[in-house]
């Protein structure tokens, strides 16, 4: 069936006070999460972790005096010096943390202070490997789920490529890509970034095309994901079509024991603008996060605008466009259309860099899915950039803002 031009949505929500406002915004009150932060917080959420020499410190855990070997675990973190803790006065010190940047101590207690540790560099494009593609978001660390001692430490305990209903027979592969750049948009941190689509995120000449055309491939949502209209077509009568042509990395994640929430950043890709609108064909990114946070009880996505709309062509966030009406909506693209160029995008619409954030709990094992899809049919398709995952040592609540303007 060929797509038609949707009805007209009348009122919408405003695009211009999201780009003023989108911060503010996503503090607003709502029942999905308030209160976005940096998550900045150069003491390490620890005290002052005594002299960080092991052994003798303060800390966290009042006066202790502990010795090379000790078994006792005193901090209470899981690990004692015979593990290698390397200050077991602090429980925000110990081979199962992660290394907070800038606040001077040996976090993960591997003799460095403040290392950045990097492995996107010379990752092939079309690498078939989901471990590979969770590098390419910055999470660098493979380990064994069934570790213990000093070797327990946080990580990816698993990655699969798939569907985003979970199933893999018959994969598109040309639904996942490494990415060194997309047009001009580059990696929002080291020397690459994962790209998903619902058409090809690895074509070196093309980064957008149907899979499958009309008769492209029928799968169900994430597990859990309960497919809602967004809020912002409420009383339109829209029924979004079935997913297809998907493609979903799926992450199975040891949270670090001095963590207390996650970010990534996201740029989100469609040409379902400007004419798909409040239709049945919009195209959506989901990220489903399992145990689900607080204050989701209806999906388990967390990356969604201040209304509650899921990223799609109907999120207030897409906000790199050229200014028209569309839709009924006058669209004033304060973004501006300079970061398609290059990307097979230029006549359609991106959201630019978002930051999503979530909150976790120390030592607590999670799982991410991040999911795209077409809805409806195969035709015409979005991609999204994923980047610069960074754990945070200050407590997160769930939701999706513009990256602040270096």
């Amino acid at each position: 069936m060929m797509k038609l031009a949707s009805a007209r949505i009348g009122t919408w929500f405003s695009l211009a006070a999201v780009v003023g406002l989108g911060v503010l915004a996503a503090c607003s009150g709502n029942s999905r999460g308030s209160g976005f932060d940096d998550g900045t917080n150069a003491d390490g959420g620890g005290g002052d972790g005594g002299d960080n020499n092991g052994f003798g410190g303060q800390g966290d855990a009042g006066p202790c005096h502990i010795k090379a070997g000790d078994t006792s675990d005193f901090d209470k973190d899981g690990y004692s010096a015979a593990d290698g803790d390397s200050d077991d006065c602090n429980p925000n010190i110990n081979p199962g943390a992660f290394e907070v940047p800038g606040n001077g101590k040996d976090d993960d207690s591997d003799g460095e202070v403040d290392e950045v540790e990097s492995c996107d560099d010379g990752l092939s494009m079309t690498s078939n490997d989901p471990y590979d593609g969770a590098k390419a978001m910055g999470l660098c660390k493979k380990v064994d789920p069934k570790a213990t001692g000093k070797d327990k430490t946080w990580g990816v305990l698993s990655a699969k490529y798939m569907w985003p209903d979970g199933s893999t027979s018959s994969l598109d592969m040309d639904g996942f890509g490494i990415r060194d750049k997309l047009g001009v948009n580059n990696p929002q941190e080291g020397k690459a970034m994962l790209a998903l689509s619902s058409g090809n995120a690895r074509s070196l000449s093309t980064h957008t095309k149907a899979k499958g055309g009309f008769s492209g491939r029928v799968h169900g949502p994430p597990s859990g994901y309960i497919v809602q209209e967004a809020p912002a077509c409420a009383g339109k009568g829209v029924k979004t079509g079935p997913p297809q042509d998907g493609a979903a990395l799926q992450i199975q994640l040891r949270v670090p024991t001095n963590a207390k929430g996650f970010s990534y950043q996201q740029n989100f890709f469609t040409e379902e603008f400007p004419v798909y609108i409040c239709s049945e064909f919009n195209d959506r990114f989901v990220t489903t996060l399992l145990p689900v946070p607080a204050g989701l009880p209806d999906t388990n996505n967390i990356a969604f605008d201040q209304d509650g709309n899921p990223i799609s062509v109907n999120n207030s966030l897409l906000q790199v466009c050229s200014p028209r009406t569309a839709g009924g909506k006058d669209f004033k693209c304060p973004l501006g259309p300079n970061t398609l160029s290059g990307t097979t995008f230029e006549s359609h619409a991106a959201t630019g860099w978002l930051v999503t954030q979530a909150p976790a709990k120390p030592g607590d094992t999670i799982t991410l899915t991040f999911a795209i899809w077409d809805s409806g049919d195969g035709a015409l398709d979005s991609t999204v950039l994923l980047d610069k995952f960074e754990w945070s040592n200050d407590e997160k609540n769930t939701g999706t803002a513009p990256v602040p303007p270096k």
